[in-house]
Formats: C-alpha cells, sequence, structure tokens
C-alpha cells in the first residue's frame, strides 16, 4: 500500500470522529448528559491518534519528503496543511477545556464545548479533503517508489513509538463502539 493511500484509509477514521463529535456536541448543546469516558476518549483519539500519530507522520516524514522532491515548504500546499495542524491542536485545547468545563459544571460549558467541537469538525472536514485532493495526488506524482517504501516504513516506526502497539486497533473499536451510541 502507497504510503498516500494508508494516510487516506487514516482520514476515513478521522472523519466518522468527526460525525461522531458533531454528533456529542449537539447533544450537549441540547442539554443531554455525555458520558465523560466518551468525552474523554474522544479527545484522546483526537490528541493521540489524529494528531499525534496521523499528523506526525505528515510532519516528520511526508512533507519532509515533498520538500525534497521539490514542493515548496512555504507559501505552498505544506504551509497551509502546517498552519491547519496548528490551529487543529489549538481547537483539540479547547475542546479539553470544554470538557473539564462540562465535568465541573461549568457555565457556558456546554457552548464552549460545542463551539471548539463544530469549529474542528469543520476545519478537519476540509483539512482531510485538501490533503486527499491536492497535496496526496501531488506526493503521488512527485515521490519514487522508493521514497514511498521509506515512507512506509517510516510511518510504521512511528506509529509504534508514538501509539504503541496494539492501540491503533483500541482505536477502531473505540469509533466502533462510538458509531453505534451516537450515530445509530
Amino acid at each position: 500500500m502507497r504510503a498516500t493511500q494508508e494516510l487516506r484509509n487514516e482520514h476515513e477514521g478521522i472523519k466518522l470522529l468527526l460525525r461522531i463529535l458533531k454528533s456529542v456536541a449537539d447533544r450537549v448543546l441540547a442539554g443531554e448528559a455525555v458520558p465523560r469516558e466518551d468525552l474523554d476518549s474522544i479527545g484522546e483519539f483526537l490528541s493521540v491518534f489524529a494528531d499525534r500519530c496521523h499528523h506526525g507522520k505528515e510532519e516528520d516524514h511526508l512533507f519532509p519528503a515533498l520538500a525534497e522532491a521539490g514542493v515548496p515548504r512555504d507559501g505552498g500546499p505544506i504551509a497551509v496543511m502546517l498552519g491547519e495542524h496548528t490551529r487543529g491542536r489549538s481547537l483539540i485545547a479547547d475542546l479539553k477545556d470544554g470538557i473539564a468545563g462540562l465535568q465541573a459544571k461549568l457555565d457556558g460549558a456546554p457552548a464552549k464545548f460545542a463551539a471548539a467541537s463544530l469549529a474542528y469538525v469543520d476545519l478537519l472536514t476540509q483539512h482531510t479533503e485538501k490533503e486527499n485532493q491536492v497535496l496526496f495526488r501531488i506526493a503521488d506524482q512527485r515521490l519514487s517508489a522508493a521514497d514511498d517504501e521509506r515512507l512506509v516504513q517510516a510511518f510504521a516506526k512511528l506509529e509504534h513509538e508514538r501509539i504503541g502497539p496494539g492501540k491503533h486497533e483500541e482505536f477502531h473499536a473505540l469509533l466502533d463502539r462510538l458509531r453505534a451510541q451516537y450515530l445509530e
């Protein structure tokens, strides 16, 4: 499997979580109780899988490989993606603050959680489309088979080091559970 296909596959899991997050935000705004465990699991998925693992693969390996292949790092698609990664991290922090506020029953916490959640959903929905439709196509055109193989190996190593063995499967099980709870 090509490195970009691995990233596209990860986008499918991220997009599923985004749909779940929108449903959860809508429920919180409607005054429904959402188990703290589910909120914490969503925060962990976003921090660990989407950011540390998925975005880590892009920032530490794909983007440098593209830069070596002549894709400008400043002012082009790589710079846009990096800026959106940074914005996403800020929104995840806001979302986690909102979760803490919900737990503490602070005034305004539901609105804060929902605003951060919906802003993150919007950002990452557009972000994954840009990567799938623009950046990954550039990568498929510019990177050699040897470059791609190095990326696949680097991705596997990063995933093992950053999230550990078995964690990817745990996240898939989490997505299945949350989908059944919030989307079906």
